[in-house]
């Protein structure tokens, strides 16, 4: 997989291990031959997509934009699955009440988000063991040395 990380804050420093991190979970996932793209924003970019979007006042934590939804039949499809964005104020305090580095909630929540842009979504406690697997996954795949090719697939390091 292919992953692009644009960081609209600036602040963000530890893009190339989650791109890296990111890509080797989509290539597991069954999205190889894909492309996705994670922005950073902060909770004031991230409440006004959530009101435009979603109609839901204040910030979240991650949004998923698929550029292929599942009851899209017919439609051909594409190499770029879409986009997700996470809020790095919302990551930092949700990595603070879980006890851990805000850089590794930044990654869960694209991991969440990722799942989402594969077409999965949690309605239901069955539903979300995908999403509980991805995120637990791309946490091992942070400390995990980098495949020899990973480097030409990564993108925004």
């Amino acid at each position: 997989m292919r992953v692009e990380i644009l960081d609209e804050t600036g602040r963000f420093r530890r893009h190339e291990v989650l791109a890296r991190a990111l890509a080797r979970l989509g290539d597991e996932l069954g999205a190889a031959e894909r492309e996705m793209t994670l922005v950073l924003v902060d909770d004031a970019a991230m409440a006004e997509l959530h009101e435009r979007h979603l109609g839901e006042p204040g910030p979240t934590d991650v949004l998923s934009f698929p550029l292929h939804e599942p009851d899209d039949t017919g439609m051909p499809q594409v190499q770029a699955l879409g986009d997700v964005i996470v809020s790095l104020d919302t990551a930092a305090v949700q990595a603070h009440r879980h006890g851990h580095a805000p850089w590794r909630e930044v990654a869960i929540l694209a991991a969440h988000g990722l799942v989402h842009l594969l077409g999965f979504d949690h309605v239901d406690e069955a539903g979300w063991r995908p999403f509980e697997t991805a995120q637990a996954r791309v946490l091992a795949l942070l400390e995990a040395p980098p495949a020899p090719d990973e480097a030409r697939r990564v993108a925004g390091t």
